[in-house]
């Protein structure tokens, strides 16, 4: 993963107004424990109006979505749910020309309640003017925990270590 990446799509977010907070790697980073990432996980509030200006922005920094789905249909709740259901889809894969060193993971459901975790979560600014919204400790820990892979189980042990008390 390389910050240039971030710094784009932050930006890029930013200027479309997209409201989005950062899970996975660079959310356990934010929280306390450095450890490496390969890719950037964002839910992204799913109002189709959001969504739209989400993949308008993520186009400007170079993303396009792995599979052939518009910001339309990602909009569409009725749409994600039968992904959920049928596919076991959890994220929409999205790679750039630019920043191939970069995945990109935008979540289909929102694992939490948006406007909780957006007006009380971390908040820090990556540039000035741009800030990144990260959930909460304790949902981020819930994340993990339902994740329940190795790496997952180990973030929430190293969170919890860390955390100072």
């Amino acid at each position: 993963m390389r910050l240039a990446a971030v710094e784009d799509v932050a930006q890029a977010l930013a200027r479309h107004k997209v409201r989005f907070l950062v899970v996975g790697g660079l959310a356990v980073a934010a929280h306390g424990y450095m450890r490496f990432t390969a890719d950037v996980d964002l839910v992204i509030q799913l109002d189709p109006a959001n969504v739209r200006n989400a993949f308008a922005a993520l186009a400007e920094a170079g993303y396009r979505p792995n599979v052939p789905v518009t910001g339309e249909q990602f909009g569409d709740q009725a749409l994600r749910r039968r992904w959920i259901e049928e596919k076991g889809m959890v994220v929409l894969n999205f790679w750039s020309d630019r920043h191939r060193d970069t995945p990109l993971d935008v979540f289909v459901s929102e694992p939490f309640d948006f406007d909780t975790e957006y007006a009380d979560g971390l908040r820090q600014e990556l540039v000035p003017g741009v800030a990144l919204h990260f959930p909460k400790f304790e949902t981020l820990i819930r994340m993990k925990l339902a994740a329940g892979r190795p790496k997952d189980l180990n973030d929430v042990d190293q969170l919890r270590k860390d955390r100072p008390a």
